[in-house]
């Protein structure tokens, strides 16, 4: 349930009671995390993630719907800070000129290799469900992407068309990242299969921008 606080204004501050939700959510994701790589995620209990965050049962179940959604939430908080940077970016750049550099701008951030990003990342290869609930947020990602691009002027087939192999490039870049052992720095590979990818959404004169 939402409960913000509607009357605050949009940049302002969160107040103490937005921070103890933020504080919680995040004790519950890590307890989450640390148990399935601990155990592995068929030994993982709802209750055992709720007791090692110290928090109720009922808790657990206002912040997550499944312990699949609380060991992933950080895939979730990476699909908004994208769409964010993204939007934000100049209006003049072209959409596969803005999603680059959108990327290249969380660098050393959410998508850089961080340790929880790669355990995220290992666990979802090893868990069929943890792999569908990352899909499925890779497909809303795609979802909001495509939006996001048509509202910066893309039309909306061509939108869903970048949205869909801008993903697909992450997705190359992050197998190939971990099956040849971390040759190279995350982004730096990143911006290789994005400009392979790419090649014919360069925007006119941006030449690998």
């Amino acid at each position: 349930m939402d409960t913000t606080d509607r009357s605050a204004a949009p940049d302002s501050p969160p107040g103490l009671r937005e921070r103890k939700k933020a504080a919680t959510r995040e004790a519950v994701h890590r307890a989450a995390l640390r148990l399935t790589v601990e155990n592995g995620l068929d030994h993982v209990t709802v209750e055992a993630i709720a007791d090692e965050a110290g928090v109720s049962r009922r808790t657990f179940s206002n912040y997550f719907a499944t312990k699949e959604d609380a060991v992933l939430w950080g895939e979730e908080q990476q699909a908004a800070a994208l769409l964010r940077a993204v939007a934000g970016r100049p209006a003049q750049e072209g959409p596969w000129t803005a999603l680059r550099a959108a990327l290249r701008s969380f660098e050393p951030g959410p998508f850089s290799p961080d340790r929880e990003t790669i355990t995220r990342t290992r666990l979802a290869l090893r868990h069929p469900s943890l792999l569908g609930r990352q899909l499925a947020t890779h497909a809303g990602l795609e979802q909001d992407l495509a939006r996001v691009l048509a509202e910066r002027g893309a039309e909306p087939l061509r939108s869903r068309v970048l949205a869909a192999a801008f993903l697909a490039a992450m997705r190359t870049t992050m197998r190939t990242w971990f099956e040849s052992e971390h040759p190279a720095e995350l982004l730096d590979l990143a911006d290789q299969v994005l400009h392979l990818m790419g090649r014919p959404f360069d925007d006119p004169g941006a030449g690998q921008a």
